[in-house]
């Protein structure tokens, strides 16, 4: 990896930048921002400058991203760089060979090992165990533990604390004693979307870098330049869909057909637009009733929200066409016809409420509530809301 591989944020990599080539590198950051916006990327690729061994590649230009350390650092089994989430409290009952053999312990390890592999898959991902309690007392033991023992001349140990507003309260109150007392050799990344919920005195130790939402301009622009093959109007449907959310955005691009006409982004979009035909046919109702007990029983709480986010967009052209008939920048170009006809049924429909409803059902689903429940309350919601004029 290299700083050119990552997607927008260049005023926060220009001040990492040249804090790095300065000397000048604060032994504790806070990195702040909305899920998605790349946080953890710049964290490992922080990560891989410290400690790559490439003699031709400064840090103006990033890791090299081949030398055996950053390959180590990619396969998450470098020894300088330790990676925090939240996890079980089984997962730490290693105090003997016989708790390993432990089916709790085995479990978990094999759901640990899986969300590994996710974001090795997926660098914008932000693991975190369902059952978790937040990141525990026992974590941070360990990481004083690690603190004790110097890295190889040269390098530096980065410990990388993600959500680390997760902190168990005991678990915080150590991470503080570390960063009261900072070894020299260590450099602490903390990660978080919601920072007013770490410890004051925490927050006062480390330099605050923000990162900001990416817009669909600068994710439209890296995949024009890094994926050639990604064309309009799957690249439109990218750019959009995502919403400045650069995990969702990743999982599109990996999980892409090789016929763009048949990308999943485009077959959700189809669906949600069949779905919400049904619901505004007249006296047929029952029907979209049936087709959301459908929608929540066979797709995954991920595509929901796809299917929602497509609505969301599909909602946004066609309000833009209603203000503006010759409003060119949509979501979705390639159903221009359909957006515009939609646009002259329905002109007293309420977009604004709409566009909540839809953000709101998007978020539950995100936050685990029940699928059916939700898409229900949003089918009764958007049939008494869309008004034809």
């Amino acid at each position: 990896m290299s700083w050119k591989n990552i997607i927008g944020q260049q005023k926060q990599i220009r001040v990492l930048q040249k804090a790095l080539e300065t000397g000048r590198f604060a032994h504790a950051y806070l990195f702040t921002g909305h899920e998605g916006t790349g946080k953890e990327s710049v964290a490992f690729e922080v990560a891989s400058i410290l400690n790559c061994r490439s003699t031709t590649t400064g840090e103006s230009d990033g890791a090299c991203g081949k030398c055996p350390d950053c390959l180590q650092i990619q396969e998450f089994m470098h020894p300088n760089v330790e990676y925090v989430f939240p996890v079980e409290s089984a997962l730490l009952e290693t105090s003997d060979s016989a708790k390993k053999e432990n089916k709790r312990f085995t479990e978990a390890k094999e759901r640990y090992d899986a969300l590994i592999e996710h974001k090795k898959q997926n660098q914008y991902f932000s693991p975190a165990m369902e059952r978790s309690m937040g990141i525990l007392t026992e974590q941070i033991i360990t990481l004083q533990h690690k603190a004790l023992f110097m890295p190889n001349e040269g390098s530096k140990k980065i410990f990388i604390i993600s959500q680390a507003e997760r902190l168990h309260p005991s678990a915080a109150n150590k991470l503080l004693k570390l960063l009261e007392e900072p070894p020299a050799h260590i450099v602490f990344i903390l990660v978080s979307s919601r920072p007013e919920a770490l410890l004051p005195t925490i927050r006062s130790r480390c330099q605050a870098v923000a990162f900001s939402r990416v817009t669909s301009q600068e994710l439209r622009l890296w995949l024009q330049t890094n994926r050639p093959e990604i064309i309009d109007p799957e690249l439109s449907f990218i750019a959009s869909f995502s919403r400045g959310n650069l995990r969702l955005a990743w999982e599109l691009m990996t999980n892409r057909s090789e016929n763009p006409s048949e990308s999943a982004t485009l077959v959700l979009r189809n669906q949600a637009l069949d779905y919400l035909r049904s619901v505004l046919t007249t006296n047929n109702f029952h029907k979209a009733i049936i087709s959301c007990e459908q929608i929540s029983k066979n797709l995954s709480r991920s595509d929901l929200t796809l299917f929602l986010a497509a609505l969301l967009l599909f909602f946004q052209d066609a309000n833009h066409r209603q203000i503006n008939p010759d409003f060119q920048e949509l979501n979705n170009p390639d159903i221009t016809d359909s957006i515009d006809r939609f646009a002259r049924n329905f002109k007293n429909t309420d977009y604004f409420r709409i566009s909540t409803i839809t953000e709101d059902a998007i978020r539950a689903i995100e936050r685990n509530a029940n699928p059916l429940l939700v898409f229900a309350s949003f089918t009764a919601n958007i049939k008494s809301l869309l008004q034809k004029g």
